[in-house]
């Protein structure tokens, strides 16, 4: 279901999934889109995990730049090629979407998802994918009063010499955190995965940070070249596993 969510400069679409069966209320996510952007692969997401027993938002981080359907794939990505030339289109827009922009809308993300029908009261969860996941550490982050569980697959960026890298605020939250890490991945090498780990300890948070043997940068996006199922199943499996424990727990 789409609806429409007045963000920091202007109106932004959203996609809301909700349990198949069930009369709620449930606890509530917020589900943050790789670079391609909302299509029918986020919503697919979005769905399997609303039938675990959430209520999904997931909003148009790039409605700076354009409706979805304007900015969604035009090509058919399940080719290197294809995803090459996709990403000719969407790459640029992550790097628009400078931090500043990004925090400036957390606060009506996080208040479109309790303002949905049917959101339980309480403490809510975020995830992401890709630059997703920098989006689902800053939103713990900037909001540890309201956001108990986060997770972050194949994210790049997350922990960086910038002083604006998204590590360096872990101080201030308070959730519990799931990252799913590619393999040989250029935005997050094997030495950001241990700088975000040292971070996570120091700041005293229960946290599982791996690597996915095998599982290239976009692992969980089936309508890529990069689609990697086992990784892709474990992934779930371990967001399951941290949405019960810090939401129905």
């Amino acid at each position: 279901m789409p609806i429409q969510i007045a963000a920091a400069e202007g109106p932004a679409e959203a996609l809301v999934a909700r349990p198949s069966t069930g009369t709620g209320p449930f606890p509530g996510v917020i589900l943050y889109m790789d670079a391609f952007g909302l299509r029918p692969r986020i919503q697919d997401m979005a769905q399997r995990v609303a039938d675990w027993g959430y209520i999904v938002l997931a909003p148009n981080v790039f409605y700076r730049e354009g409706k979805a359907a304007e900015l969604a794939p035009a090509t058919d990505m399940t080719t290197p090629e294809g995803r090459e030339a996709a990403g000719k289109a969407a790459f640029p827009r992550v790097g628009r979407l400078t931090p500043d922009k990004a925090v400036a809308d957390i606060d009506a993300w996080v208040k479109a998802l309790r303002a949905v029908d049917g959101v339980a009261p309480g403490p809510i969860g975020v995830f992401g994918y890709c630059m997703g996941a920098r989006l689902a550490v800053r939103t713990a982050t900037a909001r540890p009063d309201v956001v108990a569980a986060c997770g972050g697959f194949h994210g790049g960026g997350l922990a960086t010499d910038a002083p604006d890298s998204p590590h360096r605020g872990l101080g201030n939250a308070r959730a519990r955190f799931v990252f799913g890490h590619a393999d040989h991945d250029q935005s997050m090498a094997p030495e950001a995965v241990a700088r975000l780990g040292e971070a996570l300890q120091a700041a005293g948070l229960e946290a599982s940070n791996e690597i996915y043997p095998g599982a290239s940068h976009g692992y969980s996006m089936a309508d890529t070249s990069a689609f990697n199922a086992e990784a892709t199943e474990r992934h779930f499996r371990e967001l399951q596993a941290l949405l019960d424990a810090a939401l129905k727990g």
